[in-house]
């Protein structure tokens, strides 16, 4: 009887295998469903220059049009019957002039109608009625080793609508391109590679998961290394929902400064686990203040989702609405505290960059830093340059050389007067790429180089 059985069950495993020619229809049938619904976008901008103008004898002369550069992205339509079409916020930056291509090799002008540097997202639109949208998914039920397709432009327009194929490697990735950033990227093996970007990511089902943006590489080469990275879908729909009704994207707001929890850190607070986030500051005026959050309170959970990291408690707090009612799991003194409260709405970006509120206790680099007037333990003579508050250990930074106490004066050649200088400085690095800092200490200065972790 048990022989029986098991050769039954063998024959039933062989016939519920998908043949080849099954497989691969799984993944053209996607391609032809979609297909249309995914476009090419140029955008041109003109070349900088440091001088715009010649000045002689009284008289402004302006110097010969500058040649424009172009960059090449991809895009996919939301909303045919408004002509919406969403890309990556870099794919247009400060673009002149936009236009998409569509599958058709029709050409139609589009006009940035929003966009949110932070989640790297831009929504366009076209005096034209596409044929077709994307059907979107459901990121938060991507599961790892499912299967993708990305579709997107690589290297050029005669290689638009490309179809690769992988599997997703990774969910919830964070600090990938800046720690400022709300990233909850799709970890995936489908080839994209430059010009890809802003383009789409589908599962089996023809459905929308993601927004293709980003790839890691070994630092040498800017092609595929079979690390890619995508907004999940349901990101982009509440930033791109804001976008469209309100021009803007309003995130909650706790207050407080936030890190990791590392070994060290675990260990001196009888913690069994590096799970959740430990409040370092908790800013005036603030939801936190307000509803009793103190120093050393570590968020363990929001509305039921155990926080895995500061990163992570972020996105969670930022996915919120502002007056949105949250609970929050707290571990205070060892035990546990439910709080209910209401988040306020995230600052401003020019508060944000003055230093007077912080979404996370370390910048890109891995340095917490504060103006030389508000410092009050270095004892420091000078008047500009930014004061390294505190550094990441685990750091390039701090394997370079920086120190907490130190002046940093010059990022690259731009001169910093104050934190608002320093973080504008720092938006132009990406991660991989080299930075330089003129460091003043002890009343000697010296040049530090190292490269973005």
């Amino acid at each position: 009887m048990s022989k029986k059985l098991l050769v039954l069950l063998s024959i039933g495993f062989i016939w519920a295998a998908p043949s080849r020619k099954e497989f691969s229809e799984a993944f053209i049938d996607v391609a032809d469903k979609t297909n249309d619904a995914i476009v090419s976008i140029v955008s041109e901008k003109e070349v900088s220059s440091p001088h715009k103008f010649l000045f002689d004898q009284g008289f402004k002369y302006k110097m010969p049009d500058m040649p424009k550069s172009k960059g090449l992205g991809s895009g996919v339509i939301f909303n045919a019957g408004k002509g919406i079409i969403v890309t990556n916020y870099h794919v247009v930056e400060d673009a002149e002039d936009i236009k998409v291509i569509m599958m058709d090799k029709r050409e139609f002008q589009a006009e940035v109608i929003g966009k949110d540097p932070l989640s790297d997202i831009a929504v366009l639109k076209i005096n034209h009625t596409p044929a077709s949208e994307v059907v979107l998914g459901d990121s938060d039920k991507l599961r790892i080793g499912e299967w993708v397709v990305a579709i997107g432009s690589p290297f050029g327009l005669e290689l638009n609508h490309t179809v690769t194929a992988g599997i997703v490697s990774g969910i919830g990735r964070s600090d990938v391109i800046s720690r400022t950033n709300y990233e909850d990227f799709i970890q995936h093996d489908a080839a994209i590679n430059p010009g890809n970007s802003g383009g789409a990511l589908f599962n089996l089902d023809g459905e929308l998961v993601g927004i293709n943006t980003a790839i890691a590489t070994d630092g040498f080469s800017k092609m595929n290394a079979g690390v890619g990275f995508a907004i999940p879908i349901n990101q982009v729909k509440r930033v791109v929902d804001d976008l469209l009704e309100d021009g803007i994207v309003s995130r909650g707001w706790l207050g407080v400064s936030i890190q990791d929890i590392d070994e060290n850190m675990a260990r001196a607070l009888n913690m069994d686990t590096r799970n959740g986030a430990i409040i370092s500051q908790v800013m005036e005026d603030s939801p936190a203040e307000k509803y009793g959050i103190s120093e050393q309170d570590i968020i363990l959970k929001v509305n039921d989702i155990e926080v895995k990291d500061a990163s992570h408690l972020k996105n969670l707090v930022g996915r919120a609405h502002p007056n949105e009612s949250v609970t929050l799991i707290l571990l205070r003194d060892e035990k546990e505290q439910q709080i209910r409260l209401k988040l306020g709405k995230r600052p401003d970006e020019d508060k944000l960059l003055s230093g007077v509120y912080s979404d996370n206790s370390y910048d890109k680099i891995g340095l917490q830093v504060e103006n030389v007037e508000s410092d009050t333990f270095w004892n420091l003579d000078e008047t500009d340059g930014v004061v390294v508050k505190d550094i990441l250990n685990s750091s390039n930074a701090y394997t370079a050389g920086i120190r907490e106490g130190d002046l940093i004066v010059k990022v690259d050649k731009n001169k910093i007067g104050n934190v608002k200088d320093y973080r504008e400085a720092l938006q132009s690095y990406e991660t991989g790429d080299s930075m330089l800092l003129l460091v003043k200490r002890e009343g000697g200065s010296r040049f530090v180089a190292f490269e973005i972790d």
